[in-house]
């Protein structure tokens, strides 16, 4: 959330990646770690060969600071290393074979910097576009979701 909501029903594409790599940026579908029957999904951050850091909140990839305008941070408190990797984590190098995934939500997302690196051997596909939006708590359809993509 926000990129993504409850209700969101979405397109992917399970063979973008027969013909085209994974790229920064791309939002995918994967088995959720530990509980592989369910589908997960996150944002691509960091590619095999990166190094990725987290200090305070924001990412460095390969020492560069990224401008991940898409991300948000509602708890104004930064987590000290050692505590949790939420806010402070890596530098780690992402292995051949693996990507590194966050949620746009920084402060409330389970996701690499918890679980570890995605396989890409296990990616299903590429979130393309909402195709349909349902607001359960006021029983009614989210008409200017429909057609938003990752663009």
């Amino acid at each position: 959330m926000p990129t993504l909501e409850i209700g969101d029903h979405l397109l992917v594409d399970k063979s973008i990646y027969k013909n085209t790599p994974i790229q920064r940026g791309d939002i995918i579908v994967f088995p959720m770690p530990k509980k592989p029957e369910i589908d997960y999904i996150k944002r691509v951050i960091a590619l095999p060969g990166d190094t990725i850091e987290i200090v305070n909140k924001e990412v460095f990839i390969n020492g560069k600071q990224q401008d991940h305008s898409y991300s948000i941070h509602l708890d104004t408190r930064v987590l000290v290393k050692g505590t949790s990797p939420r806010d402070n984590f890596g530098p780690i190098k992402i292995p051949d074979g693996n990507v590194f995934v966050m949620g746009d939500n920084r402060d409330n997302s389970y996701d690499s910097r918890f679980y570890g690196f995605i396989s890409t051997q296990t990616v299903k596909g590429k979130f393309v576009q909402i195709y349909w939006s349902w607001d359960r708590k006021t029983s009614s359809v989210r008409w200017n979701r429909i057609g938003k993509s990752n663009k």
